[in-house]
Formats: C-alpha cells, structure tokens, sequence
C-alpha cells in the first residue's frame, strides 16, 4: 500500500510540516512560507459563530419507520405506507449555554430532526418539554437575554431569570416544567421529544387537521437530580454527548416512538383555549394520542464540526402534505431559523452533505455567493418564468390554505373560555408525586431567593399562588426560609 502524501490544499505536496521556512538557521520566517501561511489562514477561520441558542449540541444518523397508517390524515410521501423508512439525522442540544458548556444543567432541551425524504427535506424543531415560556416571537430576543450571560458581570443572573418571567405570566407552566423533575435529563437518550408548536396536515382529499408531534423515548425518562447532575458536571462535563456516542459504538441505538395528536380543523375556533398557544398542551382526553411510527438513531457523525455543528434546521422545510399553523412563535421561527442559518453557515449552507436533499433533487435559481458549488449546465438559466426548459412551480399548495380576517395591527392573542396563564401549570402541578412537588418547590426557591429585588420576588411568587394555592405557599416559605439563613 503506497504512503499517502500530505499536500497543500492547492494538492502540492508538503516537504516540512514539522519547521517552518528561516532565513537562516534560527533566523526570522520568511513570508514565502506557502504551507505555513496557508495553515495558519485555515486556523482562524475555521470555526463558524455558534448558534445564539441550542450552541452546545450532539447528533447522530438513522431512520424513522411508519408503524401506522395515518393516510386519513396527511397526504406526506415519507409517512404515506406502513413499514416506508427515511433516512433522518437528529441533533439534541441545551438552549441557553455556550458552545463550551455543561450537557447536565438544568435548561430545556432542543429535539431537532431532519427527514431526508423524496419530496424534499423536511425539518421538525422542537424541545424535550410540550410547551415553552411564550407565545409572541416580538419577546424572544428579550427572553433569551434575561437568560444569557449578563453583559456586565458575564454571568447569568438569578436577578435577570425571575425578572424577565415575573413580567412574563405566561411562562409558568413551562418554568414548573424545567424547575420539575424533568429539567435535568440523565441523557439525550432518557428524554422524550416534542413539537411544541401545533403544526398543519393535509390529506389527499384537501382535508385539514392540526397535530402535535410526540416523540416518546423507548429507553424510558430518567433524569438528575440538582445534586447528581453537579457530581456529572464535575466528572465529565460532555456527559451526554460521551453517552450517545457510546451507546451507539456499542450498537445499543437509541428510539423513539412518534404519537401525533389530531384536532379537525373546524374545531380550533371553538376550543376551550388558543389550540396555536405555544404555552399550553392539548389535554390527551380531548385529543388522545396515536401512533405513527418510531424513530432510531444507529450512526454517529464521522465529523462532529461538519455534520452536527454545520446542520441547520429551520421549521419551514416543510413537505407536501404539512404546513404552518397560526402559532405565532411557529410563526417567527419560520423566518428566524433559516436566517440565522444564513448568517451562521452562509447563504449556501443547503448545499453541504448533511443539509442537502439526499432523496429528492434541489432545482431551483440559485447561483452564486459564497462557497456556492451547485451551478447547473452552461444552458441553465438564473431567472424565471424562461423559454429555456428551465424548472417551474408546481402549482400544487403543500398545505391547506388558512383563513384570515380582520384588522392589521398589534393584536393580543384571541382570548377564549380559558386562557389565563396558570391553570395548566397548576394541573401539572397536581399530577407530581410528594417527592415531585418537593423537589420542584426546592428548585424554584433555590433560584428566586437569589433575586435581590422583592418586588420581583413577589410577582413571581404571585405566579405560583394563581396556578395553585398550596403551589404558592410552599414556594413563598421556601423562598422565605433561605433568605432568613
């Protein structure tokens, strides 16, 4: 077998990659240096900014395999027949860190897929928790930099966590969920998944129904505690991304059972609340669970950088078949996320292995900028409509079409029977066990005793009285017990 030679990335081969070019022997490096130059240039612009959130994140490859017909519901390709497998890649991440950070803390967790189906990719973003802290994308930016390193002390700030949801009601169903046991999974494996946001399908017959997408872990949900996920912390701090990719080395691949909840779309004017709220469930004896299929996870990326940092993912990667819904944080996402792939990777960021269509051809009018590699024929056109055979829309919507009306302008959600803020977060609450509630209690006041602001302290605290009485009142005598130490 003959010695494979290192070269430049001209192809030149490299004569010295231990010294670099002298004048003389000890003397100053001469500027002629191709290779030395040439490394030192790929070195400082080799990594790509990190995402603002979900910056610290493991993935892997595999399929996912329709176990049931859901044909009545969607008319999707890739979940068209029983048994159908695509080819997925998934990538799991915390949200508030930095790329440098923890995997064990207490932050939700981002569940990210991607279908390499035979219409095109398909994206579906979502957490491991159902529902999230708002409901309008205008707060987002705010709400991640209450949450973000303080631009003073560099530091998060208990101050500016509690502030920002003492001011945000809406947050405290999900702050119950993240403060519960579930906050802290014990790996990427042990967690469920979830859409979130409700999302549109269509069927072959135009029919429109709203889903919410349910990914429930085949190895059951395991999580840490405060004081087991400190002791991982200090061990390894990549303890969930060592554990994913060992468990798949040993051919111990993870998965996941996908349940979708159906809502006929004529229902969601009248339903009790906003179905499109980001921060509520649909309760599952109003919308039971059904089976779709299961989803496996059987390769590790060869490449951490260039297949779990460089994909992107952006929730309007949609399919014939599935569409948006008026969910105004979905809404948001759908142009936030693939700007920020734009920014981050670049405005071809589709055409790298992990992001392309794998199963379906990209053909469209898009040329140039930067590392631009897909250029077609020398007869192919860059405008449309032409004379010269190049591609043309379909004319055929992938979704249903949704009805509009009224004023434009800056609207409050539509407010139906019961949508306050608390009562979700109050029946999450009375679902725990004793140990359950004592521990989320524990949580809480360990963060919101920090706060040096009791005004602060007390529209929080007033958060917790509206979801539950007894809620409220172990949160304030915690709260009040630490502070009195």
């Amino acid at each position: 077998m003959s010695k494979r030679v290192l070269t430049t990335e001209s192809g030149a081969p490299v004569a010295d990659n231990q010294n670099s070019a002298t004048a003389g022997v000890g003397g100053p490096i001469l500027l002629q240096d191709q290779h030395l130059l040439e490394k030192l240039a790929r070195f400082n612009r080799e990594r790509i900014p990190e995402r603002v959130v979900h910056a610290r994140g493991s993935g892997a490859h595999g399929y996912f395999e329709v176990t049931d017909d859901v044909t009545a519901y969607t008319r999707a390709d890739f979940l068209s027949a029983v048994g159908k497998r695509t080819e997925t890649f998934a990538r799991f991440s915390t949200v508030a860190d930095s790329l440098g950070g923890a995997d064990a803390v207490r932050d939700p967790r981002g569940f990210a897929l991607k279908f390499y189906t035979d219409e095109g990719n398909y994206d579906l973003v979502g957490n491991n928790t159902p529902v999230f802290f708002i409901k309008d994308p205008i707060k987002f930016p705010d709400f991640i930099h209450s949450q973000k390193r303080d631009p003073f002390t560099g530091r998060q700030e208990q101050d500016n966590v509690w502030d920002f949801w003492a001011h945000s009601p809406e947050a405290t169903h999900q702050v119950t969920w993240v403060m519960g046991d579930r906050g802290i999974p014990a790996s990427y494996r042990h967690m469920n998944g979830y859409g979130s946001h409700t999302y549109q399908w269509t069927n072959a017959a135009g029919e429109a129904f709203f889903v919410k997408y349910h990914f429930k872990t085949n190895q059951g949900v395991r999580s840490l505690s405060a004081e087991q996920a400190a002791e991982l912390v200090g061990k390894d701090a990549n303890s969930h991304q060592t554990d994913l990719l060992q468990a798949i080395e040993r051919g111990v691949n993870p998965s996941w059972t996908l349940h979708v909840q159906i809502m006929p779309a004529a229902e969601a004017a009248e339903y009790r609340f906003n179905p499109f709220d980001v921060t509520k469930v649909w309760p599952h004896s109003d919308y039971p669970l059904q089976r779709v299929g299961r989803l496996v996870l059987d390769r590790n990326p060869d490449n951490i950088f260039a297949e779990v940092e460089q994909a992107a993912f952006s929730p309007n990667n949609f399919v014939p078949g599935i569409g948006p819904s008026p969910d105004k944080m979905l809404q948001g996402r759908l142009f936030a996320y693939a700007d920020a792939q734009r920014y981050r990777v670049g405005i071809n960021h589709t055409q790298l292995p992990v992001n392309a269509p794998r199963n379906a051809t990209a053909d469209n009018y898009g040329r140039d900028g930067s590392m631009a590699t897909r250029y077609g024929s020398r007869q192919d056109k860059n405008y449309e409509p032409n004379s010269y055979a190049g591609p043309a829309q379909s004319d055929a919507a992938l979704a249903a079409p949704l009805a509009v009306a009224g004023w434009t302008g800056t609207h409050a959600a539509p407010a139906h029977v019961k949508d306050d803020d608390f009562f979700q977060a109050g029946e999450l609450y009375r679902v725990m066990t004793d140990d359950e509630k004592s521990r989320l209690i524990s949580n809480i006041a360990g963060g919101l005793s920090q706060v040096t602001r009791d005004d602060v302290i007390e529209k929080n605290l007033a958060h917790f009285h509206a979801a539950d009485p007894e809620y409220g009142k172990r949160v304030e005598e915690a709260v009040r017990a630490l502070r009195e130490d």
